[in-house]
């Protein structure tokens, strides 16, 4: 008996050490856990002054910085998500903001700005400097950034994080059922981000069978169980649209431009202006090279001359005087930087205001824009310099244009898109598709190469604020072995140099262009020919696009049965 006692005895041992070990397995399985995550990792938060950003319902890569109770955001970041019309001057420690009629100005660790010809003091430090290595950052105040843009903030601590809206779609919300928690991922075992009490509202990320991805109105984004949900609903927040959006008015003209550049480079050559218009048909406006920068200061050269701009008037042509970089330069051999010019607020203000004075002075009837071989290094300058030039040519009445190369990946500094908004015209430079330098001979303009860069300009810029300029030259290539080099010819041109160089002619579909080739001793003569054919080719293309105009490069360079071509498109 007493051994039976004793093996039963055991055998309920086991049964309960089994059931135990069981049940406890189960508890372990089914039970939630009140691990609590590490938010500093969670938000990847390394100083203490650094603020984790949730902008709309993702948390960026980028942080702010909280100093004396004023969030700040670096200057890359403000122009990547907020505005990129903040600029700074580094040089001087400036930091500007320029709207269609003026240019706000504060300097580096102050509060004071400049704005509507006052001085105004914010009560906190607008902008600040970091040094990192050998590169200071420029920070900007979040609520300065609001001053000119429409978005929402909440800052929270504890860690620190802001939640911010610059979009408000309509979105699907639901209440939390019962007391519970936000997990950092779903099921129950992961760790806890946040607490949510009944009644909170959780923004609906992702609805999966049990599981939701939620965001909670404090930034945190995590998974809760749909069963802790209910009253799940579309709800569209409320925008903030505290700023007003200034318009950049335009001073674009009802009918199509048709603008022929006339070179001059040297006083006497504004003698032939008559000479070379006097064949042209359907041009409306002519654009003399007569400013042209000197120095590094601001200063240019001015072949302006009253007698040219009278007669222009008289016989119908409005008159954009041209400003470059690159004649005075070319011809006298100087010193002009245009990285110095255009990083200066300084230079900048002098040569736009000296160059206001030139255009009243002559009555001119616009400005165009011809600054060439612009770098990355300083396209911001330039298109502040843009920005700026708009200001004082909206003020005088005058047009504004600017030639811009081809607009492709590789030139995206350039920033079309703005130069869209504050210029009246954008020239794309239809040509140098292979210009001088090119170690492979080829078109200057072929069809695809300019229609693809006025898809690309259209596509961000408002089509009637785009004009195409034509080549009224081609260029004659010579390969020698391993040795390519070209010259560039007038239309005019052609015919005598297919005649003495033996070429062949044939229709280059590829281009839609005549294509005139030879060799002579080994050495092999190229031209793909703009004319008649080729620039009706184009011209028949930009008609597509709805373009404001078409612009030539360069008066004196054509032959006459071209005018018709243009005649014909600007009466569309």
């Amino acid at each position: 008996m007493k051994k039976a006692i004793t093996v039963v005895l055991a055998i309920v041992l086991i049964v309960i050490i089994a059931w135990f070990t069981f049940g406890r397995k189960v508890a372990e399985k089914y039970t939630y856990s009140d691990e609590r995550a590490d938010l500093y990792e969670y938000f990847n938060l390394l100083k203490e002054e650094e603020v984790a950003v949730i902008l709309q319902n993702e948390m960026i890569e980028e942080k702010a910085i909280l100093l004396d109770g004023v969030c700040y955001f670096d200057l890359a970041t403000v122009q990547k998500y907020f505005n990129e019309r903040f600029y700074v001057d580094e040089t001087e420690e400036l930091i500007l903001y320029t709207t269609p009629t003026e240019v706000i100005r504060t300097v580096s660790g102050t509060g004071v700005y400049e704005m509507g010809g006052e001085k105004k003091d914010a009560g906190y430090r607008l902008t600040l400097t970091r040094v990192s290595g050998e590169n200071t950052i420029y920070y900007i105040a979040v609520d300065y950034i609001q001053e000119f843009t429409n978005f929402s903030y909440e800052l929270y601590t504890e860690p620190n994080r802001m939640q911010i809206y610059m979009e408000w779609p309509e979105r699907t919300v639901a209440d939390v059922a019962k007391d519970s928690a936000v997990r950092k991922l779903g099921g129950i075992k992961s760790p806890i981000l946040s607490d949510v009490k009944t009644g909170d509202k959780l923004v609906i990320l992702e609805k999966m069978e049990t599981w939701c991805e939620v965001k909670t109105e404090d930034g945190y984004i995590g998974y809760i169980e749909n069963k802790m949900l209910e009253n799940e609903r579309m709800e569209t927040p409320k925008p903030v649209t505290d700023y007003e959006v200034p318009e950049y008015t335009a001073l674009t003209r009802e009918h199509k431009i048709a603008l022929g550049w006339h070179a001059v480079l040297k006083v006497s050559d504004n003698d032939g202006m008559g000479e070379l218009v006097v064949n042209t048909k359907g041009m409306n406006v002519i654009a003399p090279t007569w400013f042209s920068l000197c120095d590094n200061e601001g200063n240019f050269q001015s072949f302006a001359s009253q007698d040219y701009v009278d007669k222009a008037h008289g016989v119908g042509l409005e008159v954009w005087g041209v400003l470059d970089n690159f004649n005075y330069r070319l011809n006298n051999k100087a010193d002009v930087d245009s990285a110095k010019i255009l990083s200066s607020t300084t230079v900048r203000t002098k040569l736009i205001e000296n160059l206001m004075a030139e255009a009243l002075e002559y009555d001119l009837d616009g400005i165009n824009v011809d600054l060439e071989d612009i770098k990355e290094s300083y396209g911001e300058d330039y298109v502040q310099f843009m920005r700026e030039m708009s200001i004082a040519c909206r003020e005088a009445g005058l047009v504004l244009s600017v030639d811009i190369p081809v607009p492709f990946h590789y030139n995206a500094y350039y920033d079309i898109k703005e130069l869209g908004a504050v210029c009246d015209y954008v020239i794309i430079m239809g040509y140098d598709e292979h210009g001088e330098g090119s170690t492979q001979a080829g078109s200057v303009a072929s069809l695809g190469y300019v229609t693809q860069g006025l898809i690309n300009a259209t596509e961000v810029i408002p089509s009637h604020k785009v004009m195409n300029a034509l080549p009224f030259y081609t260029r004659l290539w010579t390969t020698e072995g391993a040795n390519v080099s070209s010259r560039a010819y007038g239309m005019r041109a052609t015919n005598g140099l297919v005649s003495d160089y033996g070429m062949t002619v044939v229709w280059d579909e590829e281009t839609n262009q005549n294509y005139a080739s030879s060799e002579i001793n080994g050495v092999k003569y190229e031209m793909w020919i703009e004319d008649t054919t080729s620039i009706l080719a184009k011209v028949n293309m930009m008609k597509k696009y709805n373009l404001g105009g078409v612009a030539a490069w360069r008066l004196g360079y054509e032959k006459a049965d071209i005018w018709e071509v243009i005649w014909a498109y600007t009466l569309e």
